[in-house]
């Protein structure tokens, strides 16, 4: 067979066109394998939007079945055919019920949770300027009960002799016992009513108090951006009570769940391999409590979700205007658009939430990351 020689300059377009395939290879390769190692994340993030969008379709059905005609009522006297039909067509109720699911989830797509049928106004805008501060009431609760159960699970764990060690351990096999609107309906008949220590129940500032200029949204944030020391503690003084009944509320879950997990990893092998590798007292206590730390995130991520729906409760009666009670008006008025939107807002934050505590539990314990082998 005949060899053909390569002139000088035509080496280098061969060794070119040879390289070029072998580089699309070894670059759809290392695509594929970066998507597989972190199938876990893309699975997890692609998810986040089919969950919601399962849970808008089940919102949307279950408030169209209640009972009672909101339009109806919110007409009242003023109720004719013309004007009932005038404003199904203004509020997006009129049509079949495919066609009012697909044009609500078109209004989703643009960030259009439509009008609020009592006042008219645009639910994503009020949700927006009552979401901080509800949040920040959530956040506090949740800040409160965290710092709680550890400070309780360290002293029921590790100085479980003592009188207080049993009297945490009786209270976290309490927990749930008392309702949240119980203690707040107690907490204001002892603190304010009696004892008078706390402000009275009406809102987050005082009487005389001048509210900060709005920056974030979150009270307590805007009256330190705009330099008010006085707005600050007046907040805080407002919120006090609420956060305390909120974390007496739910913080009993939390120390049972941590308490529990480290009565399991005190007594576990690589506890004891340490103590007698002659490891320091603080040492093997952030040992225990890194591997017991799991757990208690993922149950501090479901206790967000309930202070998040308990806020309903609370706001009603602090008199503090958030999310909470704009959900709970929209319930007594029948005000069906309103509840869709406050449904779907907290859905969102819960499946967000619950992805942010799997990223911490990832990061605490790297046994559990995606691709890791536990076994053997």
């Amino acid at each position: 067979m005949t060899s053909i020689a390569l002139t000088p300059a035509e080496k280098p377009l061969r060794a070119a066109g040879t390289d070029a395939p072998e580089k699309s290879t070894r670059s759809s390769h290392s695509v594929l394998r970066y998507l597989h190692r972190n199938r876990w994340w893309i699975t997890r993030v692609l998810a986040l939007p089919v969950h919601v969008f399962v849970f808008v379709v089940l919102t949307f059905l279950l408030v169209r079945w209640m009972p009672g005609d909101p339009i109806r009522a919110m007409l009242g006297q003023n109720y004719t055919p013309e004007s009932y039909a005038a404003m199904q067509e203004r509020m997006g109720l009129n049509g079949t019920m495919f066609q009012q699911l697909t044009s609500y989830l078109h209004g989703i797509v643009n960030l259009d949770l439509g009008e609020s049928i009592v006042n008219g106004r645009p639910v994503i805008d009020e949700l927006q300027t009552r979401l901080p501060a509800t949040l920040e009431l959530a956040l506090l609760g949740l800040g409160l009960s965290i710092l709680l159960s550890i400070a309780a699970s360290y002293i029921a764990v590790f100085h479980h002799r003592s009188v207080i060690a049993h009297i945490i351990r009786g209270y976290a096999r309490a927990a749930g016992a008392v309702p949240e609107y119980v203690l707040a309906v107690a907490g204001i008949l002892l603190f304010y009513a009696t004892l008078q220590i706390v402000p009275a129940p009406m809102g987050r500032l005082d009487v005389d108090e001048i509210a900060p200029p709005t920056t974030t949204g979150f009270p307590l944030v805007d009256a330190l951006l705009a330099g008010r020391p006085d707005a600050f503690w007046s907040t805080l003084a407002h919120l006090a009570l609420p956060v305390v009944v909120m974390c007496a509320a739910h913080s009993a879950l939390l120390i049972r769940v941590l308490v529990s997990a480290l009565d399991k990893e005190a007594d576990a092998t690589a506890t004891r391999f340490r103590i007698a590798s002659g490891a320091s007292t603080r040492t093997v206590v952030k040992s225990i409590y890194r591997r017991a730390a799991p757990a208690s995130v993922t149950m501090a991520g479901t206790l967000f979700g309930y202070l998040l729906g308990g806020t309903v409760i609370l706001e009603t009666l602090f008199g503090l205007s958030g999310m909470g009670k704009y959900a709970l008006d929209a319930v007594n008025s029948g005000d069906v658009v309103v509840m869709q939107g406050f449904l779907l807002t907290v859905a969102t934050l819960s499946l967000l939430v619950f992805l942010l505590v799997d990223v911490t539990n990832m990061l605490i314990d790297p046994r559990r990351r995606p691709g890791v082998r536990t076994e053997g």
